[in-house]
């Protein structure tokens, strides 16, 4: 059933480029499609346009479903509806799933038009630069030239202050939400063991899995269970599981804990449903994402560029949750460090959460009024 304030039944939708597109690795695709999802209705001065960028393993599916008898809906619905924080009433809602996704998207799965065959190892490596590239390709497509925000949490988050600094002048706000300038360390040796799991699977085949009928699901299982175990704070998982065994102890490797048995039934699902391919390339953009390795590592500097450059300059929202250890509340304040350096307008608001780097995705009173209070200042035109 759909509920009262939900965007209702949603259909994807592709854009077609048939233009080349070089990426910042200097690989070129010589055509790529863009799927995504539109909610609400563009106004008539095409002003109330909001741009949601997804996470590591999200989708352009962020709010509504696709049949009444969907389980569940968009991996954001709680966000976003009619008289929901991000009211569809008054703005015309985007999602797309990135380049290199495998979710209609042109990605590793996809096929080489030179070859015929899946792109497989052959599909470029992507970064947070070159999905901002397309989409603004994307805006292009849909006649908008300039948005009234992008939003984003996690790798989203770094998409959304990505646009601010290679495209200031399309877009008017910028949500920024439990997210980071960079990886540190830490966050790049998970990410090192995760693509470590799957590489060494025996079915990766070298990422050209496809030809062989097969996929390293055993390494994808463990790549997807060390992500939960970032994902979750220490709090949340010992209120969710604690300690509770299963059934009685029977000494042996078997599930013995529940905190196991949900570990590898998420591990479980996701082999099912993600692209090892894709899944390489969205923890190395990840990776690769730095605006200050140009400057000697000075956020500040990296702002102050487009700060001189643009006539207009965004707006940010930044959001941390004290709970979240993987793109802890240090990491968002040096975001705003950095834009006041540069009198940038910049709100900043560290949440109390329990539930650690999973708490942007969760309907959280005080998290939602504080997106609805700020989201319900921007001025937009008219409904056509």
């Amino acid at each position: 059933m759909l509920e009262n304030n939900s965007v209702g039944i949603v259909a994807p939708k592709t854009a077609h480029f048939s233009v080349p597109l070089t990426l910042k690795s200097g690989a070129v695709l010589p055509q790529f499609d863009l799927v995504y999802e539109t909610y609400g209705t563009l106004n008539a001065d095409k002003s109330n346009a909001v741009l949601i960028c997804h996470a590591l393993s999200g989708t352009h599916h962020v709010a509504g479903k696709y049949t009444e008898n969907d389980k569940y809906p968009g991996w954001w619905d709680n966000l976003i509806g009619p008289n929901k924080p991000l009211d569809t009433n008054k703005f015309f809602v985007i999602g797309v799933n990135n380049l290199g996704g495998c979710h209609g998207s042109t990605g590793p799965s996809s096929i080489n038009p030179a070859t015929q065959q899946p792109w497989g190892s052959q599909f470029p490596i992507v970064t947070v630069e070159d999905w901002v590239t397309s989409q603004t390709m994307l805006a292009d497509y849909l006649g908008i030239q300039q948005l009234a925000a992008v939003v984003g949490g996690s790798l989203g988050g770094m998409q959304a202050l990505q646009w601010t600094l290679a495209y200031p002048e399309r877009v008017r706000h910028a949500l920024v939400i439990a997210s980071a300038p960079n990886l540190t360390a830490q966050n790049m040796a998970f990410n090192e063991v995760a693509r470590q799991a799957i590489i060494t699977d025996p079915e990766f085949h070298g990422g050209d899995y496809y030809a062989h009928g097969v996929v390293p699901k055993r390494g994808l299982r463990i790549a997807r269970m060390l992500g939960h175990i970032t994902y979750l704070s220490d709090d949340a998982m010992g209120a969710k599981f604690g300690r509770k065994l299963k059934d009685d102890i029977k000494y042996t490797f078997d599930v013995e804990f529940e905190m196991e048995s949900y570990l590898r039934y998420q591990g479980d699902k996701f082999a099912g449903e993600f692209d090892a391919n894709t899944y390489l390339r969205m923890t190395r953009a990840l990776d690769y994402y730095d605006p200050a390795l140009p400057f000697g590592g000075d956020l500040s500097k990296a702002l102050a560029q487009t700060s001189q450059q643009a006539k207009e300059q965004a707006q940010f929202l930044v959001v941390s949750f004290t709970s979240d250890w993987r793109f802890s509340p240090a990491r968002s304040r040096e975001i705003v460090k950095a834009l006041l350096d540069n009198e940038r307008t910049v709100s900043y608001a560290e949440v109390t959460a329990a539930h650690g780097h999973d708490a942007f995705l969760m309907p959280d009173p005080h998290y939602h009024a504080i997106l609805r209070n700020y989201l319900q200042n921007i001025t937009v035109g008219e409904q056509a």
